[in-house]
C-alpha cells in the first residue's frame, strides 16, 4: 500500500472552515506540489526533485479531521515548555553531541504515529496478514510491525518500546490496533508540534510524540480491492489538550518494497557535528581577533 500524496497535516489558514476541495482546486494543488531545493548559503544542498513522490491531492483539506478545524489541538503547559526549551537547545543549529539529534536523523525510527504518515518519499507499506498477527511493514528507516490480533495483553508498564506495543482486533470489517507502551525518547518530537502550532511546515513524516501516557488507535477500513481508509487518534494527556484524529486513504501499488538502508554510507550525523565544531573554531578565530 501507499501514502504518497501531499495533504497538509494541518489546514491551511486560507481554507478555513472549507473540509473539502473541488477537483478544480485538487488539480491546482497536483500542479503546485514539490518541494524547494535551493540550498541555504554555505548549505551543500541534498535530495532534488527527481527523488521526491509528490502524488495526488486527495479532497480532505487537512489530515485531521477532528477536530472540525484541521488544526491539532493547543499543547498543555507542560508539553509547551518542553518544546521551548528544545527549540531553544536546538538554536543555532549546532548539536553538541549525537544524543541531541532525533531518532529520525540517527535512522533509529520515525516512531509513531510519524511512520504510518505520508511524507515526500519511501512512504510504502507492505501489510501482511496471519490468523493470530497482522505485520507492516514499512518502507521508511525499515521499522516492521508485529500486531497479535489474538486477544494477548498489553505488556506490562515496565517495558517501553520505540513503537510502543501494539494489539490489534476485528470490530466487523475493520482491525483496530492500539498501541501504548511508547518510550519517553521520542518526546523530542514535541517540538515539531510546537512548530505547527506556529505555522511552521516540519512536515507530517516527523509527527510523533511517545511520551508514556500517549495511547494511538488505528482503524484500517477495505474501502475497495484497491483502497484502505486508514485513521488514528491520537489521546495524549501529557501533550494534547485533547485527542485529535487524522485520516488517510493507502492506494495498491504493484511495485516492490525496497531496503532502506538508513546507516550504511549514512555520513549525514558525523558531519553534522564535524560540521559544528568547525564553525565553533571559527567564530572562535574571529572573535580572538584585534577589532
Amino acid at each position: 500500500m501507499d501514502e504518497h500524496h501531499h495533504d497538509p497535516l494541518e489546514r491551511p489558514s486560507e481554507l478555513a472552515g472549507k473540509q473539502v476541495l473541488t477537483q478544480e482546486e485538487r488539480a491546482q494543488r497536483d500542479a503546485a506540489a514539490g518541494r524547494d531545493y535551493t540550498p541555504r548559503a554555505g548549505d551543500p544542498g541534498a535530495y532534488n526533485q527527481f527523488w521526491t513522490e509528490s502524488g495526488k491531492a486527495s479532497a480532505q483539506t487537512s489530515l485531521i479531521v477532528d477536530p472540525q478545524d484541521g488544526k491539532l489541538p493547543a499543547l498543555t503547559a507542560e508539553a509547551k515548555k518542553y518544546a521551548d526549551a528544545l527549540e531553544a537547545l536546538r538554536r543555532p543549529e549546532r548539536p553538541a553531541s549525537w544524543d541531541e539529534l532525533n531518532p529520525y536523523d540517527r535512522c533509529i525510527t520515525r516512531g509513531l504515529p510519524g511512520a504510518m504518515m505520508p511524507g515526500f518519499y519511501n512512504h510504502n507499506y507492505l501489510i501482511v496478514q496471519t490468523p493470530t498477527h497482522v505485520a507492516i511493514v514499512v518502507e521508511m528507516i525499515h521499522d516492521i510491525r508485529i500486531i497479535p490480533i489474538d486477544g494477548r495483553p498489553h505488556l506490562g508498564p515496565g517495558i517501553r518500546q520505540w513503537m510502543g506495543n501494539s494489539r490489534g482486533r476485528w470490530e466487523g470489517q475493520t482491525l483496530v490496533v492500539e498501541t501504548t507502551g511508547f518510550t519517553p525518547k521520542m518526546r523530542e518530537f514535541t517540538g515539531n508540534a510546537q512548530r505547527l502550532l506556529n505555522g511552521d511546515r516540519v512536515g507530517t513524516y516527523q509527527a510523533s510524540f511517545g511520551t508514556p501516557t500517549l495511547t494511538l488507535v488505528e482503524r484500517f477500513t477495505r474501502v475497495d480491492a484497491d483502497t484502505i481508509d486508514y485513521r488514528f487518534t491520537v489521546t495524549d494527556p501529557a501533550t494534547f489538550i485533547r485527542p485529535w484524529t487524522a485520516a488517510t486513504p493507502m492506494m495498491r501499488v504493484t511495485e516492490p518494497i525496497f531496503e532502506y538502508a538508513c546507516h550504511e554510507g549514512n555520513h549525514a550525523v558525523p558531519n553534522m557535528l564535524s560540521a559544528a565544531r568547525a564553525q565553533e573554531r571559527a567564530d572562535a578565530q574571529k572573535n580572538s581577533r584585534p577589532q
